[in-house]
């Protein structure tokens, strides 16, 4: 359905799933993006990310202030499917169906720590491979070959990529079908968190709409900006749609 300056997928973190498991098995190469604030703000201005999107196989609302924004437009989606939420369940599909994933981002060490914690957390889980890409490897040919050729002689079902938005999604979306992997995943942060490194908000904050204030007194330089300065953008464009609407 539309929604402000993108289309979305309107359903919940089960039909996603299903939606993905379906993904797997169709012989095709698929992406998805879960959109956040801030990704909704740079779509306004970013054409290559408007590709990015407008190509996507299933478009996921991320975070509370969206599902808000839904509300007020009389267009509710059903539920929040965070990035850092939908991991972790693709990960539990993958174990129960014998699904292979490789990671894909974060420092050096970090995609293997993230790994070994997945496995230990669903028995069966193949992680296919881990590589932690070098800071500003997307403009670096000789290491994009590099990732490509690694991922398709390991052939994962899943790729989950963790380097930042809005690098992740162009990244996949320049490279879809060189890497050939039926579906890949733009997950952020989730490979810090799966590994132990970064904590997310308590369950009532996330349902609250204030993991990002949890996550500005633990990350203040890298939110602050983001969530007063950047984000804030998103109140002209939701008059903007609102009022096309």
């Amino acid at each position: 359905m539309k929604f402000l300056n993108t289309n979305i997928d309107n359903v919940n973190m089960a039909e996603a799933i299903d939606t993905i498991d379906d993904f797997i098995k169709d012989g095709n190469y698929h992406y998805v993006v879960t959109p956040n604030v801030d990704h909704i703000v740079r779509l306004e201005n970013d054409n290559e990310f408007r590709e990015v999107y407008k190509n996507a196989d299933l478009i996921l609302i991320d975070g509370m202030p969206l599902v808000w924004i839904s509300k007020w437009l009389k267009t509710p989606v059903k539920e929040k499917v965070s990035g850092s939420d939908l991991f972790p369940s693709v990960c539990e599909l993958a174990a129960n169906k014998g699904y292979s994933v490789f990671i894909l981002g974060a420092a050096e060490g970090v995609a293997f720590k993230a790994g070994e914690n997945l496995k230990k957390k669903y028995p069966g889980l193949k992680i296919s491979g881990t590589f932690s890409p070098s800071f500003g490897f997307e403009k670096k040919p000789n290491e994009i070959k590099y990732i490509i050729d690694m991922i398709n002689k390991i052939k994962p079902d899943i790729l989950a990529i963790g380097v930042s938005a809005p690098k992740q999604e162009k990244f996949i979306y320049k490279y879809r079908k060189e890497l050939r992997v039926p579906v890949s995943l733009a997950i952020g942060a989730s490979i810090d968190i799966e590994a132990g490194n970064l904590k997310r908000a308590p369950r009532w904050m996330q349902k609250a709409g204030l993991e990002w204030f949890y996550r500005m007194f633990r990350q203040p330089k890298k939110i602050f900006k983001r969530v007063f300065i950047d984000d804030l953008k998103i109140i002209k464009v939701y008059s903007k749609y609102k009022k096309a609407n």
